[in-house]
């Protein structure tokens, strides 16, 4: 009982909570590079977080009875993975392809987006109830809010779905 009110037992703790969420920041930002074909950022990332990783995981095993470094320990390890998705989300590296299926006003979609700098292929396409224009808009993944933007500002009825995807050759990409 008396290691829950030891000032150096709640510093040993926050310092492995601290130093684990950024491990696992650091681990979720680099699985995203991973997959971003990003080899030189994946490779340092990679090798701080084996850095941190040690260190933490030396820290907590010295005394496997500890408790609270033990719950620390987990704690940042849940922690850290929702930090790492929260900075992924903020830097948005990559592409994403939106497809936007819009039942009454494509044309005018199509031409608001392209007259915002963005490369647009319509497609026409029949739905359930009838023709519908189905857009291909390739964007970076930091421009997604400002398309979805305008295309609620054009058509509040259109179904919007998107996917990552990598450019591989050519194109127009704003």
């Amino acid at each position: 009982m008396e290691i829950f009110l030891s000032p150096d037992a709640w510093l040993s703790a926050g310092l492995i909570f601290g130093l684990r969420v950024a491990n696992m920041a650091l681990d979720t930002v680099r699985v995203n590079m991973v997959i971003r074909n990003r080899k030189v950022i994946t490779w340092f990332l990679g090798f701080l977080q084996t850095l941190v990783f040690i260190y933490v995981l030396t820290a907590v095993v010295q005394d496997l009875t500890n408790i609270l470094n033990l719950m620390a320990y987990a704690g940042g390890y849940a922690t850290g993975n929702v930090v790492g998705m929260w900075i992924e989300e903020r830097l948005a590296i990559g592409h994403i392809n939106m497809r936007i299926i819009s039942p009454r006003r494509g044309k005018a979609l199509v031409e608001h987006l392209r007259e915002e700098g963005y490369a647009v292929t319509e497609i026409p396409a029949q739905g359930r109830d009838g023709a519908v224009s189905l857009l291909n808009a390739s964007v970076r993944r930091k421009q997604i809010k400002k398309v979805m933007k305008i295309v609620q500002e054009i058509d509040e009825e259109a179904m919007v779905t998107a996917e990552d995807m990598r450019p591989v050759r050519r194109g127009f990409w704003r």
